[in-house]
């Protein structure tokens, strides 16, 4: 089987064998682009020709050819939204990011008229530019022709998975998955399917939306003249953070994982029903996954919106550290951090607080800090953000009592001891980091009968190294609470 990441800043392709076992593996980098502060795209044609690029590597590191595929699943990276002619299948605008604030203002005038309490209640989700449906919204707005052919049924949207599904089977089917339907502001959570009212208040054509299809399932043949010359099946569709957690074997209500990636998202399995909405809005209610005549299952979740980017923030941007492997020795190098804070509001501020004007802010400097420091402020940060997500699943009534962590950031020992220490409960990472590639490859065995069933899945997970808490709670809570004093100089910059 061909397991495709396609994420933010790179394409992933993982060729699995039948005990799932990975037996060849490429990675080509992707593009992103910053036109205007806010702003994050990319080119949607890149992320299509990267795919197939990198198939074709991963086939040839695996010593097979593209007819051994038995199957094709895909993960993605989820909010950032493709638009195109339904008629040569080419872009009409560039790909926006997940990242991207450009539709704050919207958001904000949203709230403002009373829409939140409706939005979250349907959809599970906040009034926040993370999510697509703003996005399509401000393309149609932003050039007049786009929404007349929208409304004509000439256009087609697509989250990631969409975009790269309809080029495998050369513009024949226009599908998404339950669970990137459900990043989108437009997908009724409890129903799983397209919201008329939440199209409307949004400004998106219905004829815009693909197909909801279960995240494991046969959705059509690839193309051979658009897919290096075979047919086979397209079989899974999914958002990389279920993917992750469906790679965890986080099967269970009540069991989490968290991905550290280019952000940094915590989702807990609460089972078959939606978990009702709560009056705070700190955690998004989404889709976890769907299998084929199964009903779906839901999570609550949690978005660090920067963690991978903010060590690339320390690496690229300020020249602190040669690479990301580097800011544990630094961070091991200090006995404390000596109040020094960093909170990495890069992007904004979600889970569970939800402030795109917030600011990332550095604070505690004395004449005697120095890398070190700066480096281990940006790794507690990290962990601090997640416990911020924690607390919300504690209060919404599903305490976590172990976190399966996954993501490049969970191979450096540092990070995942102080996780363990700041959360008071032991982190576990498993012997295979790249949890979202295997998450797609498992739901396509499932689909075309690869494997069993989820029992077979679990006993495949295996533990590399398990962080059990070392801190006295005292000590734990009294770094926590010089944090969230750090958090509010953060947010008091939006005010000013």
């Amino acid at each position: 089987m061909v397991a495709v990441d396609q994420g933010t800043t790179g394409t992933t392709v993982c060729v699995l064998d039948q005990s799932a076992h990975v037996v060849g593996r490429a990675q080509t980098e992707v593009t992103v682009t910053y036109p205007r502060p806010g702003w994050v795209e990319q080119d949607p044609e890149q992320l299509w020709g990267g795919v197939v690029a990198t198939v074709s590597a991963a086939l040839r590191a695996a010593g097979r050819a593209p007819a051994d595929i038995a199957a094709v699943g895909i993960t993605n990276q989820r909010e950032t939204t493709v638009v195109w002619d339904r008629r040569t299948g080419r872009p009409v605008a560039p790909a926006i990011v997940w990242q991207d604030r450009r539709t704050s203002g919207a958001c904000e005038r949203l709230a403002a008229a009373g829409h939140g309490p409706e939005v979250a209640e349907r959809t599970g989700l906040v009034l926040d530019p993370y999510f697509s449906g703003t996005k399509i919204a401000w393309l149609l707005a932003d050039d007049p022709e786009l929404a007349r052919r929208a409304g004509r049924g000439e256009l087609a949207f697509g989250t990631v998975d969409t975009w790269l599904i309809w080029r495998l089977t050369g513009g024949r089917t226009h599908v998404t998955d339950v669970t990137n339907a459900s990043r989108t502001l437009l997908l009724d959570l409890a129903d799983a399917t397209w919201s008329a009212p939440m199209a409307e208040l949004l400004g998106v054509p219905m004829e815009l939306l693909a197909e909801v299809r279960p995240s494991s399932e046969v959705y059509a043949e690839t193309d051979p003249a658009s897919f290096l010359g075979v047919s086979v099946p397209v079989a899974a569709a999914v958002g990389d953070q279920q993917a992750a957690l469906f790679a965890q074997a986080c099967f269970a209500q009540g069991q989490a994982k968290n991905t550290y990636g280019t952000g940094s998202f915590v989702l807990l399995n609460t089972g078959p029903t939606p978990p009702p909405p709560r009056e705070d809005g700190a955690l998004l209610r989404t889709a976890a996954f769907q299998l084929a005549g199964e009903p779906v299952h839901y999570a609550l979740e949690g978005a660090v919106l920067a963690t991978g980017s903010a060590v690339q923030w320390l690496r690229d941007g300020l020249g602190v550290v040669g690479s990301a492997a580097e800011t544990a020795q630094l961070a091991g190098s200090l006995s404390g951090n000596d109040g020094v804070y960093f909170v990495p509001a890069l992007a904004g501020l979600g889970a569970p607080h939800w402030d795109p004007r917030a600011r990332g802010t550095l604070v505690g400097l004395t004449r005697g800090t120095g890398r070190a420091h700066l480096a281990r402020a940006v790794l507690e940060s990290i962990a601090y953000r997640t416990r911020d997500i924690v607390e919300a699943m504690t209060a919404a009534g599903t305490p976590v009592t172990e976190l399966r962590a996954d993501g490049g950031a969970a191979a450096n020992p540092w990070l995942m001891q102080f996780q363990a220490d700041v959360l008071g409960i032991p982190v576990d990472v498993p012997d295979n980091l790249e949890t979202t590639a295997l998450g797609s490859g498992y739901l396509a065995g499932l689909a075309t009968g690869v494997f069993p069933d989820r029992a077979a899945l679990a006993g495949l997970r295996r533990t590399a190294a398990r962080y059990e808490p070392a801190l006295a709670p005292a000590t734990r809570d009294s770094l926590y609470a010089d944090w969230l004093r750090a958090l509010d100089r953060s947010r008091d910059w939006a005010q000013d």
